[in-house]
């Protein structure tokens, strides 16, 4: 059987997984392309024997790439990978067919977050911290564990794209809580309550 290659990209036009085979010899042979079902764009290999001169549709940053391999590299062995040098993400692969289609699938995962962080330009920092974050501040809460030094205990919560503001409903004041590092979620886990830094309420009664 003569053995083959398998090319994998994301579509940067319609966001498809293009995935295609060809063979050594074919891409020894001269100009070889694999192109995207939707007809926009095309992956190009091109070579002169001791290296090869690619272009690659990039899925990541929406443009086009080239790259220079060596030919040996890119004919045998497990395969090679290109990244796109805009988000400094992997975004070609080229190989075994199992390695390429195991990674084009966690590519896909890869456009689809960052297409969905480019759709919503507010969203968290890091969504992963900000959801432990806010589950945190939930048990804290359930323990009655946040109040205000005023002497409340009645809080809103403002939630921002890299931090949480805990608001005193009486005093107004604010204690914001840092949530985009894996640092800020292991402080506040440390933390058994909270107590928002507003001015204590005089004491009545009181005489020298």
């Amino acid at each position: 059987m003569e053995e083959k290659r398998t090319i994998g990209y994301i579509c940067p036009e319609c966001g498809a997984a293009v995935i295609g085979e060809r063979t050594v010899f074919a891409l020894s042979a001269g100009p070889a392309a694999v192109v995207c079902d939707c007809g926009k764009s095309e992956w190009i290999s091109e070579t002169d024997g001791s290296s090869f001169r690619l272009t690659v549709p990039c899925g990541l940053c929406g443009g086009e790439h080239l790259a220079q391999v060596d030919a040996k590299a890119l004919l045998t062995g497990k395969g090679i990978a290109l990244s796109c040098p805009e988000t400094n993400q992997l975004c070609c692969f080229i190989g075994e067919d199992g390695r390429v289609s195991a990674a084009m699938r966690e590519l896909e995962i890869t456009a689809e977050k960052m297409k969905q962080k480019k759709d919503e330009p507010e969203a968290f920092t890091d969504s992963l911290v900000m959801y432990e974050v806010l589950s945190e501040l939930k048990e804290i809460a359930g323990r009655g564990g946040i109040s205000c030094a005023c002497g409340s205990r009645r809080y809103s919560m403002d939630v921002r794209p890299g931090a949480v503001d805990l608001v005193c409903r009486d005093c107004g004041a604010k204690l914001r809580l840092p949530a985009v590092t894996d640092e800020d979620l292991d402080q506040l886990c440390c933390r058994y309550t909270l107590t928002i830094p507003g001015k204590p309420r005089a004491e009545e009664g009181h005489h020298d």
